[in-house]
């Protein structure tokens, strides 16, 4: 039989533990919370039979916790050199609706009074985008819904997508570097954090402290497009401009083409409407002085003038209407060109698009009008 001193049996329980249970997912209810120096956090885990303390750091605890509370862990379970097991959690997540109501009030009034959401540092997003980031899950249906609105109202806007997971414990992290990735290549106008609807529970991973910080400090401005126009997270506070869903975040975005037509029509409409009353009212203007003087200096001096005046006015106008003529060509134009280089148009001829690292054993996605399909590649040839 082996013999162990203490230190050697705890480093041998400890690998035994991290090979068979590392990491461990654990929901119970928060009891004894405190913590120590600043530093520390330390909480029992209970249900109705069992307890199981719980050791974190305060770094690493990004939405408040209270007792009572119900929360989710990630942790590893561990021997401490004084012979007390434990959980060294990594991650912690309220869950159910009580749990989550409370630890959102209690975030929202620190960073509330810290300044985080003051509509004043609220930034307007740029008036001609033509670069977007987004940040979401390509399989989501929000994504897909936004995808199409940007598409159907212009067009032609290019966008870098950063694939994320959307919610779970995982994804305030994701969502992070994701954040730092277009703040960094600064390649984008503006940002867009999108995610479909869902339960509170769903949506809770918008709220985590982290991520609120890295939205109100982004250099880009950002919008965010979370859950249905009833859900709020502290993500949406903490954005310069708020959408109520996916959709709408694509409307807000992006210009109307049929609205843009219109104004187009209405602006030369009113043009022409000013050119004829400036020949009204020079035509009259003329008239009256006319009036003042005799029959013969009018037939000598002014109508000479006056039908040399009214043909330039008309030359004018004319060449005016055509140039209001040949901007509407253009703008239709344009609007062909963007409609017959739209990629979804592409596929919905029967192509696809895809994308990956093309080489025997890498999964690669493939891209069809109607279907997003994973691939293993089994050989690769070269074309002759």
């Amino acid at each position: 039989m082996d013999s162990f001193t203490p230190t050697e049996f705890i480093s041998v329980v400890n690998q035994t533990l991290e090979y068979a249970y590392s990491p461990v997912v654990v929901t119970g209810e928060v009891a004894s919370f405190k913590v120590n120096q600043g530093k520390w956090v330390f909480f029992d885990l209970k249900d109705e039979e069992s307890s199981v303390s719980c050791f974190m750091t305060l770094w690493s605890l990004r939405q408040p916790l209270e007792d009572g509370m119900k929360v989710m862990v990630r942790a590893v379970p561990k021997l401490t050199k004084w012979g007390k097991f434990s959980l060294t959690v990594s991650a912690v997540q309220p869950v159910g609706e009580g749990s989550l109501k409370k630890a959102y009030e209690l975030l929202k009034k620190k960073l509330t009074a810290e300044g985080l959401f003051d509509p004043a540092k609220k930034r307007l997003l740029p008036e001609d985008l033509t670069r977007i980031g987004v940040i979401s899950s390509i399989q989501a249906a929000g994504y897909a819904d936004f995808i199409k609105i940007i598409n159907a109202r212009w067009g032609g806007m290019k966008v870098q997508v950063a694939h994320t997971q959307v919610q779970g414990l995982d994804a305030p992290d994701q969502i992070i570097r994701a954040l730092k990735y277009f703040n960094e290549r600064a390649e984008v106008q503006a940002i867009a954090i999108l995610r479909g609807g869902g339960s509170a529970d769903d949506l809770s991973c918008f709220n985590d402290e982290q991520l609120v910080r890295e939205i109100a400090s982004s250099r880009i401005p950002v919008i965010t497009g979370i859950g249905h126009e009833v859900d709020e997270s502290l993500c949406d506070l903490a954005a310069d401009v708020r959408a109520s869903t996916p959709s709408n975040a694509a409307e807000i975005l992006t210009r109307d083409k049929m609205e843009e037509l219109s104004k187009v029509s209405r602006l030369m409409n009113r043009a022409t409407q000013v050119i004829f009353q400036q020949f009204e009212q020079a035509k009259h203007s003329n008239l009256e002085k006319m009036q003042k003087v005799s029959r013969g200096l009018m037939v000598k001096y002014i109508e000479p003038n006056l039908v040399t005046n009214r043909t330039k006015m008309t030359q004018m106008l004319q060449k005016l209407q055509g140039e209001l003529a040949n901007m509407s060509q253009n703008v239709d134009n344009r609007l062909k060109l963007l409609e017959a280089l739209n990629p979804e148009k592409v596929l919905a001829q029967g192509y696809a698009i895809l994308s990956g690292k093309i080489s025997p054993g890498n999964v690669v996605k493939i891209t069809t009008f109607s279907k997003l399909v994973e691939a293993e590649i089994k050989k690769v040839k070269e074309r002759k």
